[in-house]
């Protein structure tokens, strides 16, 4: 298991691929609200309120190197694109490629429960259900992830259950495949965002994946 090449407690510049929207602008306005420089990287170009914004393809390396540069930390968002197979692999390696040309090291990446090892964390029916109704998502994770464990950076993988809109509770459950037990249906986006600011300053975390539900 990789360790952290440094203390990340004080982090402060963070960069989030793919936070125009969903996870990704909630995690933008909780991260600024903390008093985090944020630059969000999207090919909208929007950002939540207070946020750096910088439109541009992730899978462009001059685009990923330009939003990752003089980041303490990058968080990886971005979700599937209609028609385009592999997109999270795809973005996910060309951020990793940046980072490791401008000597970022701390990444955290919103994977899915099902990926990887995980499947045994989801009751028996949903984990078929995942299996013939988001294969191809799943598979786009999977390659995603490897390339998360190949990086030689310092590391975390989360993998929420379903997400929704609901009002957040504030609390989550973090939990890795080696803890055992089984992990609830969904977590409101706000509470994953907030799960993913807690992991980012957490040394604890690197080189682990994480399934989290509320």
């Amino acid at each position: 298991m990789p360790r952290p090449t440094a203390s990340w407690r004080a982090l402060v510049k963070i960069t989030i691929i793919g936070g125009s929207r969903g996870t990704g602008a909630q995690l933008a306005a909780l991260a600024h609200a903390a008093g985090h420089e944020v630059t969000v990287l999207s090919r909208s170009g929007q950002a939540p309120a207070g946020v750096q914004a910088v439109a541009g393809d992730a899978t462009d390396p001059a685009a990923a190197a330009r939003a990752v540069s003089g980041a303490d930390a990058v968080v990886v968002t971005v979700g599937g694109a209609k028609g385009v197979p592999r997109q999270r692999t795809a973005v996910t390696r060309s951020v990793i490629s940046a980072m490791q040309e401008k000597g970022v090291r701390r990444l955290v990446v919103q994977s899915s429960l099902g990926a990887g090892d995980s499947g045994s964390q989801m009751p028996a029916p949903l984990r078929l259900v995942m299996k013939a109704v988001l294969a191809k998502a799943l598979a786009d994770h999977n390659g995603q992830e490897a390339a998360v464990k190949d990086s030689g950076l310092d590391w975390t993988i989360v993998r929420p259950t379903g997400l929704t809109d609901k009002e957040p509770s504030g609390t989550w459950k973090a939990l890795e495949t080696t803890d055992g037990g089984q992990l609830g249906g969904s977590i409101p986006r706000r509470d994953l965002a907030a799960c993913m600011l807690h992991t980012l300053t957490d040394d604890s975390s690197v080189g682990k994946a994480f399934g989290v539900s509320s």
